[in-house]
This record gives C-alpha cells, sequence and structure tokens, in this order.
C-alpha cells in the first residue's frame, strides 16, 4: 500500500517503510518504483535527525561524566547509554517514516 507521492514523477509509490529508508539529504536516496529516479527525505529530516542525534551523544556524554555520582546512575550506566546509541539509529528513521516530505536526491556520486 503506497501512500506518499514521488516528487519526480507524482506517483504514489513509497510506504511508510520505504520512505523510513530513503534517508536524509547526506544519503543516496531510494529509487521511485515507477520512475526510477532517486528520492530523499528533504532539509527537515536531515535538521531533525542531526538535532536528535546532537541531544542524545550529550546525554551519552553527561552519563559517562556523572554515572559514578549515584549509585542508580551507576547501576543502569550501560543500559542508557545502549537505549541512547539505538534510538539515535531508530528514532529519526520513524519521524522520517511519517512526518517529513519527500524530495528528489541532489547528491552526486562518482561512478566509473
Amino acid at each position: 500500500m503506497s501512500i506518499y507521492n514521488c516528487p519526480h514523477c507524482g506517483a504514489k509509490s513509497f510506504n511508510p517503510l520505504s520512505k523510513a529508508m530513503a534517508g536524509t539529504m547526506k544519503s543516496k536516496g531510494k529509487p521511485c518504483m515507477k520512475c526510477g529516479k532517486l528520492c530523499v527525505n528533504g532539509k527537515s529530516a536531515t535538521t531533525f535527525s542531526a538535532i536528535f542525534c546532537l541531544i542524545a551523544f550529550a546525554a551519552v556524554i553527561y552519563i559517562y561524566i556523572h554515572g559514578a555520582d549515584n549509585e542508580w546512575m551507576f547501576t543502569h550506566e550501560a543500559p542508557m547509554v545502549i537505549g541512547l546509541i539505538l534510538s539515535m539509529l531508530i528514532v529519526p528513521r520513524i519521524a522520517n517514516a511519517f512526518f517529513f516530505k519527500m524530495t528528489p536526491s541532489i547528491r552526486v556520486d562518482y561512478t566509473q
């Protein structure tokens, strides 16, 4: 069930899973099933991903520095860091799947 439009041809060729895997402006993108041109999530998705990952990384650093301050944080330090690292991978993709607009890919890759 495709519910998102391709920015090139306008056909409904992306479902939430394929839209989540299209990535942000820094990625290569996902080809449209109808026209074959590459599409990515737009600038707002890239901005959200960068800000979210920066905040999560700052939280990892804070936990690392202040982990030995109290007993609860000391015993739960590893699960919190693992959860934050996993959230840096999962949350931007979930947000890409449902909230951001698709745009044409502007990345130019060198090919031989």
